[in-house]
């Protein structure tokens, strides 16, 4: 299987390249930085592609989809898992918030999708997103609305694509909570949140039980995501989530 993973140089996106390179598949890590990349390609195995892309910039998507269709002589497979997440009140949002968050999380999956669109129909292929509970499986997560506001609008760009590329098998993968990788491997999306915003909003979304109160492990995660992406051309998945059980 010919896979291009975009959003590889940490967190989820990273541990799942590795993990579907080590599950056979041929594999192109994408993102922008590339350092990163290099040591992640060697985990993932040997023939394992760093490629540096920005999700931000069309020449950059379209450059990076095209060395990597050289590279592996073609893509059967796309997962994008680049993603960024504001945390903040609505009222506070300015618009760099929401272009940063729309430019990342829907139009960078845009972009590299039409790049990569010739190459998932010649081999009638398949592509997934990762999103997110707060996006459509649970009621609004106070601080996060710029979020999932943004992975809603992936969503429904999914859908979008399905409808005018039929012959292509596209998948949202929606995520829980989810631990992540050790190391570099470990999950970047509350870096730049600002901690006292984050121990105001943590108490009403333990209140309101949107935190599960426990992880999914990354391998499952793993394992999910490489059968979606296996999925042959007479079937498709249109939707799975991958959520925790309730601790016992």
């Amino acid at each position: 299987m010919k896979t291009v993973v975009v959003g590889a140089s940490s967190g989820l996106g990273r541990s799942i390249a590795i993990g579907l390179g080590q599950r056979g598949a041929s594999v192109a890590l994408l993102a922008r930085r590339h350092d990163r990349l290099v040591d992640a390609a060697k985990e993932a195995g040997p023939g394992s592609l760093a490629i540096e892309c920005d999700v931000t910039d069309a020449s950059s998507c379209r450059s990076a989809i095209e060395e990597a269709a050289a590279g592996l002589g073609g893509i059967d497979a796309l997962l994008y898992s680049t993603g960024v997440g504001h945390l903040g009140r609505l009222v506070d949002a300015d618009i760099e918030a929401w272009q940063r968050s729309f430019s990342t999380n829907v139009i960078g999956a845009s972009l590299v999708t039409a790049a990569a669109i010739p190459y998932l129909t010649a081999s009638a292929g398949v592509a997934a997103y990762l999103s997110s509970v707060s996006a459509s499986l649970t009621p609004p997560w106070p601080g996060l609305g710029v979020y999932a506001t943004s992975k809603a609008a992936l969503e429904k760009l999914v859908e979008s694509w399905r409808a005018e590329h039929p012959a292509v098998g596209f998948t949202r993968v929606v995520v829980g909570d989810c631990a992540g990788g050790e190391g570099p491997s470990m999950t970047e999306f509350i870096n730049a949140w600002d901690p006292d915003l984050m121990m105001e909003f943590h108490p009403i979304w333990e209140a309101r039980s949107l935190l599960a109160g426990s992880l999914v492990e990354v391998g499952e995660l793993i394992r999910v995501i490489d059968m979606v992406l296996r999925c042959g051309a007479s079937a498709s998945i249109p939707s799975v989530a991958v959520t925790p059980r309730a601790p016992a």
